[in-house]
C-alpha cells in the first residue's frame, strides 16, 4: 500500500473569482441554504480537480500494466491456450517505457530483475491468471459437479466474471493513457489529420465518457494539447499548427491506445444499437437493463462482440447517465416505472459519429445539433 501526501490546497485561493463570498457574511451559518449555480459549478470543478490531482500522484503497479496487455489479448486465447509468457513480458516492458514517457509513477522494484517482478505479480494474482508451461491463462471459477453441462449463456457469464476482474486492475492505470488514447481514437475514427476536426471528436468523447473518467470542467483545450504533446514526445505523431499526423514508428502506440479505449467505445455502441433496434420510443428502467444484457449476450454468442464489459451493470448505468445528460434519453417525471423516452434521431447521430459514418468536415455542424 502507498500513501502519498500531496501539497496542501487552499480552497480560498482555488475559489478566488469563482464565488462571491461576501454574500455569505451576512447570513447566519447555522441557517440551511441552497447553494446557488455558481457554488454548485465551483464545487463540481473543485471535486474533479482534486481527483485529477490524486490520479497524478498515485502509484501504478506492474500488475496493472500487465492487465492492460492481457485485456487486449483475445479472450479465446486467454481461456484456451493462454498468452505466451515472453509475449506478455515483452509487451508489459514496452508499456512500462511508454507509461514512464507519459509521466506515470510506477512501483517497480529496481533491485529485482524485470522477469522476477512480473513473475511475482502473476504468482500474487493466481486467483485471476495461471502461469503454466510458459503460458498465462485466465482463471475462471470452478464449476461444481452437475448433471448437465453449462449452457452457452452460463459459460459467457463465467468468462465475463473473470474478464471484468482483470479489467478492474487495468482501470487503475487508465488515467495515464486516457488523453493520448482519446486522441488516437479520434485519428482512427475520423481518419482526419486536421487539428480542429480531431479536437471536435476529442471533445465529443469527453462528453460521452464523462461518467467513466475524470475530466476537469473547462479544460478541454488543455487536455487535447496534453495528448498531442505526449504523443509527440514519444515519437508517435508529428504535431503542426493545423495538422496531427502519425509517424511510421507511431503505429504500434496508436494500435495499443485505440485498443485500450475500445471496450468502452464498443459498450456504448452496443447500447446505441439496442436503442436503434428497439421497437418503441419508451422503455422502463426495469425492462431496460435485462434487455440490454440479453442483446449484448446474443452478440457475444454470435461472435460479433468480444467486449465482455458491455455486460457490466455499472457500465450500463454510466452509459444511461451520459445519454440522459446529452438529451438522448429523457426520464418521465413522476413515472412509477422510471420510464425513459428515447430520441431515435439523437441515437442515430451519436451512433454515426462513434462508427465514423459522418465525414469529419461535417462533424462540427452535426455534433451538437439537438443531441
Amino acid at each position: 500500500m502507498h500513501v502519498n501526501f500531496g501539497r496542501p490546497l487552499s480552497v480560498r485561493e482555488l475559489c478566488q473569482g469563482k464565488i462571491n463570498r461576501g454574500q455569505y457574511s451576512l447570513t447566519p451559518r447555522d441557517l440551511p441554504q441552497v447553494p446557488g449555480p455558481d457554488v454548485q459549478a465551483c464545487v463540481n470543478w473543485l471535486a474533479h480537480l482534486i481527483i485529477r490531482i490524486q490520479e497524478e500522484g498515485s502509484y501504478i503497479s506492474p500488475w496493472s500494466l500487465m492487465a492492460c496487455v492481457l485485456v487486449q489479448c483475445p479472450t479465446s486465447t486467454l481461456t484456451e491456450g493462454g498468452m505466451v509468457w515472453c509475449e506478455l513480458r515483452d509487451r508489459t516492458l514496452w508499456l512500462k517505457k511508454l507509461a514512464l514517457r507519459f509521466g506515470a509513477r510506477l512501483h517497480w522494484p529496481e533491485q529485482v530483475s524485470d522477469q522476477d517482478v512480473l513473475l511475482s505479480m502473476v504468482a500474487l494474482h493466481h486467483s485471476i491468471v495461471a502461469h503454466t508451461e510458459d503460458r498465462v491463462c485466465l482463471v475462471r471459477e470452478e464449476v461444481p459437479v452437475r448433471k448437465h453441462p453449462l449452457s452457452a449463456e452460463e459459460e459467457v457469464n463465467r468468462t465475463a466474471a473473470a474478464m471484468l476482474m482483470l479489467a478492474s486492475y487495468r482501470n487503475q492505470s487508465l488515467h495515464i493513457f486516457l488523453r493520448p488514447a482519446m486522441l488516437t481514437t479520434a485519428i482512427q475514427v475520423t481518419e482526419s489529420t486536421q487539428r480542429d476536426e480531431l479536437f471536435t471528436f476529442f471533445c465529443f468523447l469527453k462528453d460521452i465518457l464523462a461518467n467513466e473518467f475524470i475530466f476537469v470542467p473547462g479544460k478541454s483545450t488543455q487536455d487535447f494539447e496534453e495528448a498531442c504533446l505526449l504523443m509527440k514526445d514519444c515519437g508517435a505523431v508529428h504535431v503542426k499548427p493545423e495538422k496531427v499526423t502519425v509517424t511510421e514508428a507511431g503505429h504500434e502506440v496508436l494500435s495499443f491506445l485505440c485498443a485500450l479505449l475500445q471496450p468502452f467505445i464498443r459498450s456504448y455502441q452496443v447500447m446505441l444499437d439496442f436503442f436503434t433496434e428497439y421497437e418503441t420510443n419508451n422503455i422502463s428502467e426495469k425492462e431496460l437493463h435485462p434487455a440490454v444484457r440479453s442483446f449484448a449476450m446474443k452478440l457475444i454468442l454470435s461472435g460479433e462482440l468480444q467486449t465482455y464489459e458491455s455486460l457490466s451493470s455499472d457500465t450500463q448505468k454510466n452509459i444511461l447517465s451520459a445519454l440522459c445528460t446529452l438529451g438522448v434519453l429523457t426520464k418521465f417525471r413522476g413515472s412509477k416505472d422510471n420510464e425513459y423516452q428515447v430520441d431515435k434521431a439523437a441515437v442515430k447521430r451519436i451512433s454515426d459519429i462513434l462508427y465514423g459514418k459522418i465525414p469529419p468536415q461535417l462533424l462540427q455542424r452535426t455534433l451538437y445539433a439537438k443531441l
